[in-house]
């Protein structure tokens, strides 16, 4: 396997591999990253649909790519995913998955389309005293300290923010700002996550730092992302004949381990209540999503709150098995052993009649049922004791949703903090008292929002305690290779796989290490794109710094003698050249 850059390797297609006929492939898992790597071994890989089979724990696709209808419940919507034009691998894949909505163009033209005609932004990113503007006006606050602090963060070596928190890194000058309250709501970093991820995220989207305050930098689908994205790629599966087996869990893969290599022998697992072995051979290529944002998720509803479920099972407990067998497999404990430090609630609200919306639009500037972009990603409350954050997408945000209703979506990054209009922890709360806060910080007057939140809307609650698991500071070595030194047969995907300067809680985080597990397995000989450069971008770098400053230009701050004078004569030497002309058009000088 190896990366590429340009369209020169994005538009072919490789040769068949060597061999591909007398293969097979088991894939752990149905989440995003599991499907993508069932994609790419069709069409990159020219492996017969046949020959895979796609194991789920679950009765039906999608991992935390969800948006369901209950019967019993309502909507419901455990997260979002928001995306932005340099997700390379991501649209490698989906520019050939056909649409499942209009015959003849792929989900990326459909997605392209969508976007290009209506473009995201937010008119109103947060509030405060109860649904009156915050006037942060696009402004990050950042005091000089502050500033600096995220220019020695971005220049930092990974190895010497091994295991260090944000906290550690951050002071309360930076913590404090407009930046931080962008920056956290949007990606749920929290003051003790990792401080390496958040390096790698500020490197990885700094080409977006303009779009932080209005979040123009992001996209969305059309629907929630199981209707717009999971559904098609289950559909092209299934057009080629690939195997879905689903309620089977798989508890543990047996490696065996000798002079260096590494081949997978037996898949363990559990189907219609028996225990079932899978024999393998080093012709059958096994893919494992080891860990899970999502995994023991509850729900709760209009009367009851969500249990929280801090358990080890499923995925997690299979990574466990399996990291018993070789230090190479990672340490699943550095993830998911700390379930206070990696939990939030998020819930679901469906507006039932005409009372909402009017609070909804007069903070979004746009009419919600219009069928464009709302809220234009989240709106955060910015007093809020939770820091509550809520989104409207472009309804309808289901298929089936009725057009008088609207799909709401809640998350409190402090689930554990009591609110302030219901004087309980967003995790105690049931589903009509999540509602009354949030009615509350939209600004209905105190004597209507309980009857509005019982008889207008109906909630559904959603504890997830992993969530953030991946943001948990680490090593290294603390998450697999994708496909690990010596293997065989074999190779891990998904979130807590290991792959080289992306960064986790991204749907292209999922597609890229299913795309390298499949390139490198089946060795195709096609290039797998690199991660955009922009870090390494001078044009970026200097647009970005502006920006970061709210426009102030570095070239205007005063500097002591004699920093002044070598700025002076550096001017100086620079004119008439296209370095003036470079630092012009960017606003430094």
């Amino acid at each position: 396997m190896y990366y590429s850059n340009g369209n020169y390797e994005a538009f072919a297609r490789p040769l068949k591999p060597v061999d591909v006929d007398k293969k097979s492939a088991y894939l752990v898992g149905a989440g995003l990253a599991s499907l993508a790597a069932a994609c790419f071994l069709v069409r990159d890989g020219q492996m017969k649909g046949d020959h895979i089979h796609i194991l789920e724990e679950l009765s039906l696709p999608g991992g935390a790519c969800d948006g369901i209808k209950d019967n019993q419940k309502g909507f419901i919507i455990r997260g979002g995913r928001e995306m932005e034009n340099h997700f390379e691998c991501l649209w490698d894949l989906f520019r050939s998955i056909p649409s499942i909505e209009t015959e003849g163009v792929s989900v990326l033209d459909e997605y392209y389309w969508l976007n290009k005609k209506d473009p995201n932004y937010s008119l109103q990113r947060a509030t405060i005293d109860r649904g009156e503007d915050a006037h942060t006006d696009g402004k990050f606050g950042l005091s000089e300290k502050a500033s600096k602090e995220l220019v020695k963060l971005f220049m930092t070596r990974d190895e010497d923010l091994f295991d260090k928190k944000i906290e550690d890194v951050f002071s309360e000058d930076l913590l404090n700002s407009n930046f931080w309250m962008y920056w956290r709501t949007m990606f749920a970093f929290r003051d003790w996550h990792s401080a390496l991820e958040m390096k790698l995220y500020l490197q990885r989207f700094i080409h977006h730092i303009g779009g932080l305050p209005d979040l123009s930098a992001l996209k969305f689908t059309k629907y929630n992302q199981y209707e717009s994205l999971i559904l098609p790629m289950v559909k092209y599966l299934e057009a080629h004949g690939v195997n879905f087996q689903y309620d089977t869990e798989v508890t543990n893969v047996i490696f065996d381990i000798k002079g260096g290599k590494k081949l997978a022998k037996k898949i363990v697992c559990k189907h219609a209540g028996k225990e079932e072995i899978i024999e393998l051979t080093k012709n059958d290529l096994v893919f494992i999503t080891n860990g899970s944002c999502t995994e023991n998720s509850t729900l709760g509803d209009q009367n009851h709150a969500p249990e929280f479920d801090d358990s080890i099972r499923g995925c997690w407990q299979l990574w466990k098995n399996i990291a018993k067998q070789d230090p190479a497999f990672g340490r699943p404990e550095k993830f998911c052993s700390n379930t206070k430090e990696t939990n939030w609630e998020s819930a679901t609200v469906t507006t039932l009649d005409n009372r909402i919306p009017p609070y909804i639009e007069k903070i979004c500037k746009r009419d919600p049922f219009s069928g464009m972009v709302v809220s234009g990603g989240i709106v955060t409350v910015k007093d809020s004791n939770w820091l509550m954050s809520w989104t409207v997408n472009r309804q309808p945000h289901f298929k089936s949703q009725p057009k008088d209703q609207l799909c709401v979506w809640v998350y409190g990054l402090f689930s554990e903090v009591p609110g302030n209009y219901i004087k309980k922890p967003m995790k105690e709360c049931t589903g009509i008292e999540i509602t009354e806060e949030w009615l509350y910080h939209l600004g209905v007057p105190e004597a209507e929002i309980h009857d509005m939140a019982t008889k207008s809307a109906n909630c559904i609650p959603c504890m997830m305690p992993y969530i953030t698991a991946f943001f948990m500071p680490r090593r290294l070595e603390d998450r697999p290779k994708v496909v690990p030194d010596g293997s065989e047969n074999f190779a891990f995907l998904g979130q807590f796989a290991h792959t080289d300067r992306d960064t986790v809680f991204t749907t292209e985080y999922s597609v890229r290490t299913a795309m390298e597990a499949v390139y490198t397995l089946l060795d195709v000989d096609r290039g797998v794109p690199e991660v955009f450069g922009s870090c390494y971008d001078v044009r970026v770098l200097l647009d970005s710094t502006v920006k970061m400053m709210d426009g102030k230009k570095p070239g205007d701050t005063k500097l002591p003698f004699p920093l002044n004078l070598v700025k002076k004569k550096g001017l100086k030497k620079i004119q008439g050249t296209v370095i003036e002309d470079v630092l012009k058009r960017y606003n430094i000088i």
